[in-house]
Formats: structure tokens, sequence, C-alpha cells
């Protein structure tokens, strides 16, 4: 973040602090998922790419047939840990000095003086969001498992 809103001003190149930080994080969670999803391609049993090219399906049937749903469902708990941890390291825009919500909480708590109260809120407000991330995930993760005959 600090290469981008720091750095690219010197080259001319000015964004807002919104700007900057979606394409900060967009670059981080782009590497991150990346490494995920070719550990979970490496993963693959090679026999069943060419099992499926023997029964005569093309490179695009294999790819969305046999591929990407293993590669989805294997990458599925990295990719979750990797958006609540996004949810949870949004707070370091605000050094972009763009304020998100916590940096809100701060300041509503500086004002207000009742500290306990303010991150008590953003505790319970973080606490759902990463509930509803899991159970969704845990969602998808099942109906996966259903619609490809495995256990849960």
């Amino acid at each position: 973040l600090f290469v981008i809103y720091y750095g690219l001003p010197q080259s001319g190149i000015h964004l807002s602090s919104f700007t900057v930080a979606v394409t900060g994080f967009t670059l981080n969670v782009g590497a991150y998922n990346a490494a995920y999803m070719t550990t979970a391609y490496n993963a693959l049993n090679k026999y069943e790419t060419e099992a499926a090219v023997v029964q005569g399906l093309n490179k695009r049937q294999v790819f969305l047939w046999i591929i990407l749903p293993q590669v989805l469902l294997s990458s599925i708990p990295a990719l979750t840990n990797q958006v609540i941890n996004n949810l949870k390291d949004s707070t370091i825009v605000f050094l972009i000095q763009y304020t998100e919500f916590f940096a809100r909480i701060q300041e509503v708590a500086a004002t207000s003086f009742k500290f306990f109260h303010a991150y008590l809120f953003a505790a319970i407000v973080y606490l759902i969001g990463v509930t509803f991330i899991v159970g969704l995930t845990r969602f998808l993760e099942h109906r996966l498992l259903r619609h490809y005959g495995q256990d849960y």
C-alpha cells in the first residue's frame, strides 16, 4: 500500500486513498489466491484428466467438469481464511489516510470516551461478518460436495 500510495505520486500518478486500498488489496489477494489455486491444481490426480480426454472430453470440458470442481473444493478452506484475513487486514488502510470501519470506531470512542462500548461493538460486527463468511463457505462446500457425489 505504501509503495502505491507514496510511490506513484512521485511518477505523476495520483490516486485516491480508496483506489490505492482496492488496488493494493487486489494485488495481494490475487497473489495469495493464485498460490492456493496452484497448490490445489498440483495436488490433482493427473490420471483423471487423462481418463477424461480418453473418454472424448475436450480441453474445455475437462477443465470445467474435472479440474475446476476439484480445485475449488480443495481450496475452499484456504480461500475462506484469505477472506477473513482481508476483513481483519482492512484496518491497515487507515495508514494511507482512508478512514474505514475501525478508524470510525476509534473516532467515536475518542469523542465519546466510551472505548469499551465502541470496541465491543466493533468486535461484534467483525464476529458477525466472520460467522457469515464461514457459514456461507460451509454451505458452498457442502453443496459442491453433494453435487459431485462425495460425503461430507
